[in-house]
């Protein structure tokens, strides 16, 4: 039987119906991962390589910072391989996730929210150095678009039977962009990568409009052909109606970038459109997001 590492990936793309009858677009469900969300293939894909090279250890203390998915993803993923991971994360992410981490042996650390993530990666970094923590740094590691090169991108192609016209992703780490869009630009250069990003002023838990001083490293905007602003009440909509009309349960950036896709879609003649949902909506509960109305209380 496999180990619950061995189940990362192969996630099904469930169809979203749109006004234009050319064009198909299908969600990529990554909610379907063991640790519920797309990180669970980049968290694998760098401890594997910490491990593998000796970085890492059965034993050792790993850090990271994170704004929910990836933390969990590494704690599920961490403990099962032996190590003692600590997250640093905003504290306005929502209970569910701080209590899933530590459900799978996660040590959470704090930090104030108006500070925003970015400082998240300042304490992280600073634990690293003084305590001697390994830190995999999601956002300048290699393995971490490696992995989607390797699996989300293949998976997609395969399963589209090679005839993707556009791929849209919400940009975090840019970790999955990036992979699936080197993979499927090496297959078919005619593809769409398109990157999904929270509107000026807006906030999007799961995307990031990054500094200039804080970009992720991996990121090469040359293997993205545009990128699609999404106002923070269009993603929380989307959301919604994603879970009432088409029983899609994700997370706001999982709206934001179905948003993205329908956009798309009414843009262009004809086209098979793959957008990512990243995670499981039962992550966002605590947040009120889906509290469309009050349960009937009968005595």
């Amino acid at each position: 039987m496999p180990s619950i590492t061995e189940l990362v990936g192969q996630t099904p793309l469930v169809p979203i119906p749109c006004e234009n009858p050319a064009v198909q677009i299908f969600g990529k469900m990554e909610g379907h991962n063991p640790g519920g969300s797309v990180k669970d293939r980049a968290a694998l894909g760098m401890i594997m390589g910490a491990l593998n090279r000796g970085n890492l250890a059965p034993g050792d203390h790993l850090i990271e910072a994170t704004s929910g998915n990836t933390g969990i993803a590494l704690a599920m993923i961490g403990r099962q391989k032996g190590l003692q991971v600590h997250l640093v994360m905003p504290d306005n992410s929502t209970q569910e996730r701080i209590q899933t981490m530590q459900a799978f042996g996660a040590h959470v650390i704090l930090t104030p929210a108006s500070k925003t993530i970015e400082y998240a990666r300042q304490i992280a970094d600073q634990m690293a150095k003084e305590k001697g923590y390994f830190q995999l740094d999601q956002f300048a590691n290699d393995d971490n678009w490696k992995a989607h090169y390797h699996s989300t991108g293949p998976e997609i192609w395969r399963d589209t039977k090679g005839n993707i016209s556009h791929f849209v992703s919400a940009m975090g780490t840019t970790g999955t962009i990036m992979g699936v869009g080197k993979y499927l630009k090496e297959k078919k250069p005619t593809v769409k990568i398109v990157g999904v990003q929270p509107a000026e002023g807006t906030s999007i838990p799961g995307i990031r409009r990054w500094s200039p001083a804080f970009l992720p490293k991996i990121f090469n905007p040359q293997w993205v052909d545009f990128t699609i602003d999404i106002q923070q009440q269009a993603a929380k909509e989307q959301t919604i109606k994603n879970a009432l009309e088409r029983g899609i349960f994700g997370g706001l950036s999982a709206g934001g970038a179905t948003a993205a896709a329908l956009q798309i879609a009414r843009q262009i003649e004809k086209g098979i459109i793959v957008c990512i949902i990243c995670d499981r909506g039962d992550r966002y509960l605590s947040s009120g997001l889906f509290n469309i109305g009050m349960p009937t209380l009968v005595d």
